[in-house]
């Protein structure tokens, strides 16, 4: 059985950081993009930032480019979000997921992810 768990959520004020972690568990995802969606009280969900599998390239949304760093590590089945400068508009509840298409074009439709987390709360106070 395929599970996601993310961890590292809370509450952090203006400008602070946090890490979110996603450990993946049931088969291995090395092959496969893996990313970040979160969605806020009242709006949809969006997509903040993908990497593919090796690494090496990396997607963010404008909201976020500049401040937050995504990272895997395959041993670990591991993907992480390092969350810098934050703000009270980054305050959603955080998702990670798993691009099941096998392909290496990045995408921002949530369709395209296949398995998802439970989500993690994060909360920017100002």
């Amino acid at each position: 059985q395929v599970q996601l768990v993310e961890s590292g959520g809370g509450l952090v004020q203006a400008g602070g950081s946090l890490r979110l972690s996603c450990a993946a568990s049931g088969r291995t995802f090395s092959n496969y993009i893996m990313g970040w969606f979160r969605q806020a009280p009242g709006k949809e969900r969006e997509f903040v930032a993908a990497i593919s599998w090796s690494g090496i390239s990396t997607y963010y949304a404008d909201s976020v480019k500049g401040r937050f760093t995504i990272s895997r590590d395959n041993a670990k089945n591991t993907v992480y979000l390092q969350m810098n400068s934050l703000k009270p508009e980054d305050t959603a509840v955080y998702y990670c997921a798993v691009d099941g298409s096998g392909t290496s074009v990045f995408s921002r439709r949530s369709m395209r992810y296949e398995y998802w987390g439970q989500g993690t709360q994060v909360t920017v106070s100002s």
